[in-house]
């Protein structure tokens, strides 16, 4: 491909951020149409309750108050979906409980909504909600899954005998079986998959707004994707045409997946600015972020590998308990089993059997959160495989050696129907552990214990897969000034599409990216759409606007053609103009917008780029950090990673995505938990009780690439926005168990590795 200045492969400044700092962002919560009421949630302090809302009357008498909502004033409405559902081992399917908009008669976890309140002000809804009396019937509430699938064990839904969701298998289990029963070594491990409270910069905010003389809404929203949110809420809970609703995203300060589903309030404020003729706003402050927004991770699983005299994996067995909190959120269902479909990762293992099972507890719904399944299962796997390292007496990196998947065994299918196209994981690994200084590390040992401290290093080689499934139609218009608009139906939460997408669109038409608009986030002005998420928004997005704006450079040519008295073949695309090449002759694109024979179809270029399979992006990191034992205290001092991501489109682009998911990785294994009493409160709802990584605690990282391009993507591209979360968990713990194997003895200890968590480990070993 051409270098260009401002094109594919150049590590440009991001076009957004002067915007964005400087306080010109749009967010949700800074549009604030004439006339707009405030929109509060009354939310149940119980986990488990029968209810019933006695008496509305006064709050409906108090100032400014416009309309006060409960479950039978809002029975026209859908309940909202689940569009993930698995079927049972047993052929049967899953039982999809009703997740109403408002909670009737009885509330299933701390935050469940029970009442809505619309008046002019924030300050009157509120004290109006104080005023609802309700009367509460307390029920005993199950909170772990291990309780949960216990006998006798409190019912989340009738449906769901013994509180499961669902009991899925996959894999061969009389295969399986054999295999472990023939095995030299078996290693079993069980590990907690913490639950987690995405916390993005902006809460989620909504503002509804209905023109009675059309009947159409527009809903304004932070989300990952318009068209999704429209359908559902037309075809499903409002139930109107899907013409009649247009859901509008400006500016969204994070999502990590949590962005992308359907919540209650979206068409409750919709429904509500019908009913009193106004606009409606509702902003979520952090305290109800923490107990209204879906949660991420929350896995029990217990993992087994079957080994030879050698050390080659055999047969793996899996079984994963997931928490599926009280109502089936959006994807749920599929997350614990799309990890299950990665459990073997980069390792040639010819068997497996994995049982997933969902459960219900009385908690928030759990849904996908950056990287949804894939950092679950790589989690497992690395974490296993290490434990096997330890137990036969082999180093690490050599026995993932000798049961990686090899380049020439590309193309690669799983035992779980994954097809790997390409990939170098060995040459990865062995790279990334020369860069760490990996072979040099017990001369670094002695260093630490003059200063009391134990020192640890750990790594993890991690696959997953990305950019599967719908595909992207876009366009690609020149405009009367000879600037560009870009229409796609992907949805940037920060992650710089603005300089990606108008990356692709220079490379093929030569000009400034500042002259290249790209518009997302409009159900009225961009057709289609499938929203982000998966790390699909580049390897897809990137791959279709290539198209497009390939098609328009030819019908850009073809227009210029006859005003330079030229054959189109004879003309080339430079410094943002048609020339003849090897002359001087030339036509800018504003003066090509205004030829006579210039018509709006030959000035837009509309593509599309369906993927024809997954891509699988892979990589090794290596941590090596201090442990202080006297303090429980761990200290990353180094972090290393060198990722397979097929093609760079922005180096620098690519660097902020990594960073950005180890950080999040950080978090989960040494910080984040999010802890619930045993009758359902939420013990860490403010950041007074949930901890989350500071700058001081992110290292400096070493990251470079080891790109093999992908064959199932136009451009070689692979995803890149959940890499960083997915490899850094078990490399963190790895470490962490390295450091107190190393000094103690210690073989296993959950995330996170809290201070109190290693103090007590220590204490114990010591003892």
């Amino acid at each position: 491909m051409k270098p260009m200045k401002f094109g594919i492969g150049q590590a440009v400044k991001r076009v957004e951020d002067a915007r964005l700092i400087t306080g010109h962002g749009q967010y949700t919560a800074d549009y604030l149409p004439t006339g707009t009421l405030a929109a509060v949630f009354l939310r149940s302090p119980h986990a488990h309750a029968r209810f019933t809302v006695s008496d509305t009357s006064a709050a409906k008498s108090m100032p400014g108050v416009r309309l006060i909502a409960t479950a039978a004033d809002v029975a026209h409405l859908g309940d909202l979906p689940c569009v993930a559902a698995l079927g049972n081992s047993d052929g049967s399917k899953m039982p999809l409980p009703p997740y109403p908009v408002l909670a009737k008669d009885e509330v299933l976890h701390v935050g469940d909504a029970v009442a809505m309140v619309v008046a002019e002000t924030e300050a009157q809804a509120r004290e109006a909600a104080d005023a609802i009396e309700i009367d509460w019937e307390p029920l005993a509430a199950v909170i772990e899954m291990t309780d949960a699938i216990a006998p006798g064990a409190a019912s989340v839904w009738r449906q769901a005998a013994g509180n499961i969701a669902y009991d899925a298998h996959m894999g061969d289990k009389a295969k399986t079986d054999a295999a472990f029963s023939k095995a030299a070594q078996v290693v079993s491990l069980q590990v907690v998959n913490n639950r987690l409270i995405a916390n993005y910069m902006e809460p989620r905010a909504a503002i509804g707004e209905y023109d009675a003389a059309s009947g159409r809404y527009t809903l304004t929203v932070a989300s990952q994707g318009v068209h999704g949110l429209r359908d559902i809420l037309s075809k499903q809970i409002l139930k109107v045409p899907p013409e009649n609703l247009r859901v509008v995203t400006p500016d969204v300060g994070g999502g990590f997946g949590t962005k992308a589903f359907m919540y209650r309030e979206y068409p409750l404020v919709l429904d509500a600015a019908r009913q009193v003729g106004a606009p409606v706003r509702w902003v979520s402050d952090r305290s109800e972020h923490f107990i209204g927004d879906a949660q991420g991770r929350d896995n029990l699983t217990t993992a087994e590998m079957a080994l030879d005299k050698n050390g080659r994996f055999l047969a793996m067995r899996v079984d994963i308990l997931g928490n599926l909190g009280a109502y089936l959120s959006q994807f749920a269902p599929y997350i614990p089993w799309l990890g299950a479909t990665m459990a073997t990762g980069t390792y040639d293992i010819p068997v497996l059997h994995a049982r997933v099972r969902g459960i219900y507890t009385h908690t928030l719904p759990v849904d996908a959160y950056r990287g949804a399944g894939r950092p679950e299962a790589a989690y497992v796997l690395e974490r296993l495989v290490d434990q096997c390292a330890r137990q036969i007496g082999m180093p690490r990196e050599e026995l993932r050696a000798k049961n990686f998947v090899k380049s020439t065994q590309m193309p690669y299918k799983t035992i779980t129907d994954r097809t790997y196209d390409v990939g170098d994981f060995e040459g990865a690994m062995r790279k990334s552990l020369a860069n760490a200084g990996y072979f040099d590390f017990d001369r670094r040992i002695d260093e630490s214990k003059r200063r009391g401290k134990v020192r640890g290093i750990g790594f993890a080689s991690y696959i997953e897969c990305t950019a599967w499934g719908d595909g992207e139609e876009g366009s690609v218009k020149l405009e009367p000034d000879g600037t560009f608009t870009v229409l796609i139906g992907t949805q940037s939460n920060g992650q710089g599409h603005a300089t990606a997408y108008a990356q692709v669109v220079s490379q093929h038409l030569d000009v400034p990216l500042e002259r290249i608009r790209v518009i997302q986030g409009d159900s009225d002005r961009i057709p289609t759409g499938h929203g982000t998420g998966g790390s699909r928004s580049i390897p897809i997005g990137a791959a279709m606007l290539a198209r497009a704006s390939e098609k328009l450079s030819v019908q850009l040519k073809e227009l210029a053609a006859d005003k330079l008295e030229a054959a189109a073949a004879d003309l080339e695309i430079a410094d943002g103009r048609v020339r003849i090449a090897g002359t001087d002759r030339s036509i800018s694109f504003e003066e090509i917008a205004k030829l006579p024979g210039a018509t709006p179809e030959k000035l837009k270029a509309v593509d599309e780029f369906v993927p024809p399979t997954a891509t699988y992006p892979n990589g090794t990191h290596v941590c090596e950090l201090e442990i202080d034992p006297d303090t429980g205290v761990t200290e990353i001092l180094r972090y290393g990673v060198c990722d397979d991501f097929g093609f760079t489109l922005n180096p620098l682009l690519l660097a902020g995505q990594v960073h950005g998911g180890v950080a999040q990785g950080i978090g989960q294994a040494l910080y984040e938990r999010t802890v619930y009493s045993e009758d359902g409160q939420l013990l860490t709802a403010s950041f007074m009780d949930y901890c989350m990584p500071r700058a001081a605690d992110i290292p400096e990282f070493h990251f470079e690439t080891c790109n093999v391009p992908s064959t199932t993507n136009p451009l070689g591209l692979k995803g890149a926005g959940e890499a960083g979360s997915i490899a850094a968990c078990p490399t963190v713990m790895n470490a962490v168990v390295d450091a107190l194997h190393r000094a103690y003895g210690i073989d296993h200890i959950d995330m996170p590795a809290t201070p109190s968590r290693v103090f007590a480990a220590v204490q114990q070993a010591r003892h």
